[in-house]
Order: structure tokens, then sequence, then C-alpha cells
């Protein structure tokens, strides 16, 4: 099996098999070229893919300058392949699970602290069509903790008024019910009979939001509404700072971690468990302050 050949069928494994989404696909096929260019360069084969290979391909990243998530998706990608070439007979031996990850620095991300958060939502009220699918937007983004791309793809459809929740298609494929606060859905209602009925076209379908020219509103457009709409409340933040602000503050409230993990949709609980440092750092900064013995 020729390498072309190789990326090509392991496109269409990874996602008609698998699932997974086209811009993992794109970052991993990306790697895989390079790989397939010091293969060529070294003289070797698809079947002469071992760790030493992998790993002289790799340190030549690092000494490109690469960081640790560069090397931690390229060896995913790796491993991607590796083990889809044994599967097909191509490798005797799957050599991927001996390749080590680098350990990832996680920063804590950045959040609104609850008066910011009230802030941004206490401007003046909307009257624009652009206006009002901002400020739901945002109200929606905060109130549920999504992904600015599991807003774009909701459908009205997907709200459902009797129980207050939202349906959300998440990655990969996997689809979780969030509830929605009144504030968000009274955002929403405004939006939709004041604001969607204007931008109204032949591409709208069911989409809940809609961009300028009729189509599903594109995460590109979405992220300036939050942008737009922050800079307006005079607060600093972003579309993903909300989804860290939501998840922070209900921690901060008193939900379980386990709650906000299906909250946010996160496969695993290392993930949400950021959250938890970012509540201890706020714990902490006020005992440091208020304390007499800190």
């Amino acid at each position: 099996m020729s390498g072309p050949e190789a990326l090509e069928r392991l496109s269409a494994h990874l996602t008609g098999e698998l699932g997974r989404s086209p811009h993992t696909v794109r970052g991993y096929l990306s790697d895989l070229r390079s790989l397939l260019t010091h293969l060529d360069e070294h003289g070797h084969d698809l079947d002469d893919l071992d760790v030493p290979v992998v790993r002289s391909w790799l340190s030549r990243a690092r000494e490109s300058g690469a960081g640790r998530s560069t090397i931690a998706r390229r060896v995913a990608a790796v491993r991607a392949l590796t083990r889809f070439l044994h599967r097909e007979g191509v490798l005797a031996v799957d050599p991927g699970p001996r390749l080590a990850v680098p350990a990832q620095h996680r920063t804590l991300p950045t959040v609104l602290d609850e008066e910011q958060a009230r802030s941004a939502f206490s401007g003046p009220e909307p009257e624009t069509p652009v206006e009002l699918r901002r400020g739901a937007v945002v109200e929606l983004l905060y109130a549920t903790g999504i992904r600015v791309a599991e807003l774009c793809a909701l459908d009205r459809s997907d709200l459902d008024r009797t129980r207050d929740t939202v349906r959300v298609l998440g990655k990969g494929d996997k689809e979780r019910t969030v509830p929605v606060g009144g504030p968000a859905l009274d955002a929403v209602d405004a939006w939709i009979t004041g604001g969607r009925s204007a931008l109204l076209g032949p591409r709208s379908g069911d989409a809940l939001f809609l961009g300028a020219r009729g189509g599903r509103l594109g995460v590109r457009q979405a992220r300036e509404d939050v942008h737009a709409h922050l800079r307006a409340a005079g607060v600093d933040g972003a579309p993903h700072g909300l989804r860290h602000s939501a998840a922070t503050h209900l921690l901060n409230g008193g939900a379980d971690l386990r709650s906000v993990q299906e909250f946010l949709g996160h496969a695993s609980p290392r993930s949400t468990q950021i959250y938890t440092h970012v509540s201890v750092d706020r714990l902490r900064s006020a005992y440091q302050q208020a304390h007499p013995r800190a």
C-alpha cells in the first residue's frame, strides 16, 4: 500500500467508521503527510514504521520549535495510522501504544467573575435584528456552557420549552440535553420574534440563528457577535470564556463535578477538573485577603 493510498483510506476510516470531525481528520492528514516525507527522505516504506523512526520524526519537529500540543497531536495522528495499518496487515505489530504522549501544560481558563457576568447582560435593550441575535447568542452560551459550533448547529426544534432544555449535538456526534435558564430563553424568544423573521431567506430552514444572508449562522460570525456584545458591555471576554465561566460559576454555586461534566459534554472527568482548580485558586486568593492568620 502506497503512502497516499494509506492516507486516503485512513481518511475514509476516520470519517466514516470512527466519526472523527473534519477538523480532526484534516489535522491528522497534514501531520501524516509530513511523516511520509520523512520516511521518503530516509529511504523507508510504510512497513518500516516503528518507534525509532517515529521518534526521529518527532525530534525534528521539536528542533523546529513545535510545542507540546503539536507533538501530542502528531503522536495521536501516528497512532491512528499505525492502528489502521496493523488492522490492514501492513504492519505486523502496532508500535503506536509505545509512543509516549508529552504531558500537557494546562493553563487555567479565563473566566468572568459574577459581577462581570452581570454587566455583560445589563446593557441597553437590543433593537436591531443583529443586536437581538448577539444578545441571544451570549445569553445562551453562558446559560448552557455549550460550544460555539454547537450553538450554530442548533435548530428551533432543539429547544424544548416544556422542560426548558436544549438538545445539543456535541463532539463525536454525542447528543446531550442541557437546561436553559429563563433570561436566556427570553433572549432567544426576543430574537425569534423580532430578529430572525427579518433575516429569513431560502436557506434558513429550521436553523435557530441566522446570518446576514439568511443562512445558518457561521462560527466566525457567532464569535464576532460575542466579542461585539461584550465590548459594548465593557467586559473583556471571549466565546469560550463564557463556557469556562458557566462551568466555574456552577461549581462555585455548589454543583458537583459529575453534573458539570455532563453539562459540558466532556467525555472524561479529567477535562472538567481544571474548573475545580479555578475555584480553588479563587478560594485561596479570598483566604489570603480575608483570613487574619493567612
